[in-house]
Formats: structure tokens, sequence, C-alpha cells
């Protein structure tokens, strides 16, 4: 069976569109729910973006032998996050969301508890969004979400 120049090119461009799409699902998860706790504060949704993903790629990459919450210390602003087995790109949000109880808005401070990775995500000035995902070798799930321009900034509301 002969295949025309044609034929070829329609077969690569069907497998190069699968391909995009798997690789748009990958980060729809963690999009959707940055997203959706951005708009119950009312924020601007954040974009995903290749350069911030490859940077928290390679970094969970280079976890993979010891899976230690260590930050990267780079130059974005970041949230991180380990679970056992398997973890979903929105479980590692939905637990950084567990914080919101914890900032309170008048006193611009996190009470009782940790509040900076939700300050982070909600962070109105923060647009970019990129995150990477690695199993480590002792069995568990290393994630990071870098976000691009860094949130966090001392006197200042994420919101």
């Amino acid at each position: 069976m002969r295949f025309s120049y044609h034929m070829i090119l329609a077969i690569f461009f069907f497998c190069s569109t699968l391909c995009c799409i798997n690789i748009s699902l990958a980060h729809q998860e963690f999009l959707d729910v940055h997203n959706q706790a951005r708009k119950e504060v009312g924020v601007r949704p954040l974009t995903w973006n290749t350069t911030l993903e490859a940077y928290a790629q390679n970094y969970a990459n280079s976890r993979i032998d010891d899976c230690a919450m260590e930050h990267s210390m780079g130059p974005y602003g970041e949230n991180l996050a380990e679970g056992h087995g398997e973890m979903k790109d929105a479980d590692a949000v939905k637990f950084w969301l567990t914080e919101k109880p914890f900032y309170d808005y008048d006193s611009n401070k996190c009470v009782q508890d940790e509040c900076l990775h939700y300050t982070q995500i909600v962070w109105r000035d923060t647009v970019h969004l990129g995150c990477g995902k690695a199993n480590c070798k002792n069995g568990w799930v290393f994630v990071i979400c870098s976000y691009s321009p860094v949130g966090n900034i001392d006197g200042q509301r994420p919101y």
C-alpha cells in the first residue's frame, strides 16, 4: 500500500493535534481550580505559560530522589505539595485552598495557621501559571506550581 504525501501529512497533523489535546488536558485541572478560586474573589483568570511549566517540571524532576518539600528559590512565586499514591492535579490546588479560612482580609494577615499558598493562588497581579508533577522513588508525588509575576509581597493585599 502506497501512502501519498497528502495522506502522510494528514496523519502527521492528526497525531500532532492529539498530542496537543493531551498536553492541554494535562494542565487544565490546574487552571480550572486556580481560576475558580480567583473568580470567587473577583480577580482575572490565570493563563497557562509553557516557560513556567518547563521550569516547574524540571524542578519536580529534580525532587524524584528525595521528594523533599524544599522551594526552588527561583524567580517565580510557587506552591509545593506532596501526596502518597495517585494524586490528581486538582487535589494539590484544593489542598492549598484549604488555607482560605486562615486569611483575614481586614488585617491582611494569616490567622491561626498558614495562608500564603492561598494568597499566591488569588494574587491579583499574577497572570501566568505553570505546574509540574513527578513520581518520587519513595512512592510519593511531588507537585509544584509556579506563578508570574510573583505574589505574596509584604504590605500588599492579594485582591
